[in-house]
């Protein structure tokens, strides 16, 4: 489906992310705050979905308001959002090669990935990783 590949430095049209967050989305700005928000995960037991997206990119504005209300839908899950463009370094040690791509993680390592804003395959993956993990006393 949609993907959009990296766009230039130069392109910066900061309307930062008022349309990506919201609902429980948490912005990450910082490797730091990435790093707070999988230990705060790796305590809670929560998979984290993190989506590395650009405020430039058409289908990454598509697909923003329905991750939001995933995020909304499955408070279980800690849901991320990384501007591929604010933490550029960052997101090239992740290997992006077009935006969106979702990462699914658990404890910090990888357990999925998704490239693109294919809405029904990302509500695929998150009920699919939802269904595999035993509910925890908190969920309870």
């Amino acid at each position: 489906m949609g993907s959009c590949v990296s766009k230039g430095k130069g392109d910066d049209d900061s309307n930062h992310n008022i349309e990506f967050c919201g609902g429980n989305v948490h912005l990450i700005t910082t490797k730091e705050s990435w790093d707070d928000k999988l230990a705060e995960a790796g305590r809670d037991g929560k998979i984290v979905v993190a989506n590395f997206s650009a405020t430039w990119c058409g289908p990454c504005k598509i697909v923003a308001p329905f991750y939001i209300e995933l995020s909304e839908k499955h408070p279980s899950l800690m849901f991320l959002l990384v501007d591929v463009d604010e933490l550029s370094d960052f997101s090239s040690s992740w290997d992006i090669k077009a935006t969106p791509t979702f990462f699914f993680l658990k404890n910090g390592e990888q357990i999925g990935k998704l490239v693109g804003a294919n809405k029904p395959e990302l509500q695929k993956k998150i009920t699919s990783i939802i269904d595999s993990v035993p509910a925890s006393p908190q969920q309870l």
